[in-house]
């Protein structure tokens, strides 16, 4: 009988001589396997790449984050959730919702653990747990390490969007487990499909993103429905049983919207946002549309060019929910440029399965374990090197706020300030005119004022309209123009350098706050 000469010798003789290694060379063969090196790659390329990580100032200058830390406070001191306005004198005692109290927590343990260091690491951590479910989620689909770890580094600079300590980096953590539990149930593994409700349960209460993980279910769902073979489309239709325990799971996520501290309140706030928030919409950079002369948005034409050239190379067969899923990631992507972020976690998978199936041809399966050793210590020690010290918290939290300036802000002041400031000065208990959570604010007129104010429309009107005595503002803004030329109103102080020179004016002569008129401050209401 003629041998074959593709018989299974090689495979064979693998078995018996990895059966022939000791056992403590079989476990670190394990360990440290490719993937372990791929992950550890990324690791280092996310700290070196993150304009957030790299500088304090970038990570402590976002405008939200010190007023969730705020809320975090008030919630974990008094044990009670925030339930009306609790900081600005504008709005104050005004019913108010937090739709972000549980992701609140993830930083604020964070800081109260390890300071400003505690707040690095907790970033840190976040865009990790996303870079590194993107990358398994990519290898599960093509079986590929070489075109998951391509596609997750591509993918990572459109993730830079929002790469900082954003409460939307953990809801993205579980829009991932989501896709990837339905992803599962896609390779016929459906026994996850019963923590979806627990997945939503705490994402109501993290993020307002809930929203649109809700819908991707729905679209799973439907989109099953039907069995389609033309052209490109080839599914077959859920059966009967699993049809019918997916609509359980969907009623189950739906029923647990519910389990949140505000009710339906809560479960409205998403769908207030989209209906009731326009000049939020319009005048917050990160939700215009994307703009492809920036790098960002150029690297997200690459990718929809290389899904295409790559389908054009060796086209593959489509599910209804997967082409639903492309064309809603990138349409968001490109009409508010914050769902980049969304749309890398969204698509990446599917690259990876299109780099494999076309360019990918050969098996990554051979390694050398300690090459990969190598790489995972340069990882860790990357990591460490680039670490900040303390010091550089201190001097990049002193770049971006005008801290001695909001120390001198007295609880009587009415004082106006710009919106970057505003949530430093809810942290230290000072009372702000507005801050960056702008849906309380639009709800109530005053963001409207607060940008006709900023813009020179009716300014000065306006800052008699609501008794301002004090503002605080960028120096560079036309606002501050046209008060150092303004009869009765007068610099009093300046901070810091170049463009993030802060300034604060003081109104001459009697103020509102002489006549009493002044509204509690955050100092009473916080604490």
């Amino acid at each position: 009988m003629d041998v074959i000469p593709d018989a299974p010798q090689p495979a064979t003789e693998t078995v018996f001589a990895t059966a022939q290694q000791p056992r403590w060379l079989q476990i670190f063969n394990r360990i440290f396997c490719r993937h372990v090196m791929s992950m550890a790659v990324i690791a280092a390329v996310v700290i070196i790449l993150s304009g957030t990580l790299q500088k304090p100032r970038n990570l402590l200058h976002d405008p939200d984050l010190w007023w969730h830390l705020a809320d975090a406070r008030i919630l974990t001191t008094t044990h009670h959730f925030i339930r009306v306005e609790p900081y600005s004198f504008t709005v104050v005692g005004k019913p108010w919702v937090n739709p972000e109290w549980l992701g609140e927590l993830v930083y604020w343990s964070g800081y109260r653990v390890l300071g400003l260091r505690g707040l690095y690491l907790a970033t840190e951590i976040g865009l990790l747990a996303n870079i590194f479910l993107l990358y398994w989620r990519g290898y599960w689909r093509s079986r590929h390490a070489g075109a998951a770890f391509w596609a997750t580094g591509i993918c990572f600079t459109l993730m830079t969007v929002n790469a900082g300590p954003r409460i939307i980096v953990v809801a993205y953590i579980l829009m991932a487990l989501e896709m990837a539990i339905l992803e599962a149930a896609d390779r016929g593994d459906q026994r996850w499909l019963w923590f979806l409700p627990a997945i939503f349960c705490v994402w109501i209460n993290t993020h307002g993103s809930w929203f649109i993980g809700l819908g991707l279910f729905v679209l799973y769902v439907l989109g099953g429905l039907v069995s389609v073979h033309a052209g490109a489309f080839d599914q077959t239709a859920f059966s009967p049983a699993t049809r019918k325990k997916l609509l359980w799971v969907l009623a189950a996520c739906v029923a647990v919207l519910i389990v949140n501290p505000y009710g339906w309140r809560l479960i409205w706030n998403p769908i207030d946002m989209m209906a009731n928030q326009k000049l939020n919409i319009q005048n917050v950079q990160e939700w215009q549309p994307l703009n492809l002369e920036w790098f960002s948005g150029k690297v997200a034409a690459g990718c929809i060019a290389a899904m295409v050239i790559a389908n054009g190379v060796r086209g593959r067969k489509w599910r209804l929910f997967e082409i639903a899923v492309v064309l809603f990631a990138w349409y968001a992507a490109f009409d508010h440029s914050r769902f980049l972020f969304m749309a890398a976690i969204l698509t990446a998978p599917m690259l990876a399965q299109d780099l494999d199936r076309s360019l990918f041809t050969e098996s990554d399966e051979k390694t050398i374990p300690v090459i990969n050793l190598l790489m995972v210590v340069g990882a860790i020690w990357i990591m460490a090197y680039f670490f900040p010290k303390q010091a550089d918290f201190e001097k990049g939290l002193k770049e971006a706020f005008p801290l001695e300036t909001i120390a001198s802000i007295q609880p009587q002041w009415r004082t106006f300030n710009s919106d970057g400031v505003g949530g430093m000065m809810d942290f230290q208990g000072k009372s702000s005119f507005l801050d960056s959570r702008f849906d309380t604010f639009e709800h109530h007129g005053v963001l409207k004022d607060f940008l006709d104010i900023l813009f020179s429309r009716d300014s000065l009107q306006l800052l008699d309209k609501y008794h301002i005595d004090h503002v605080l503002l960028w120096k560079k803004q036309p606002l501050a123009y046209l008060l150092s030329h303004t009869p009765g109103w007068k610099l009093v102080r300046t901070e810091g350098t170049g463009d993030n020179t802060f300034a604060l004016f003081e109104r001459a002569g009697p103020s509102s706050a002489d006549s009493g008129q002044c509204g509690p401050s955050a100092a009473s209401s916080a604490h």
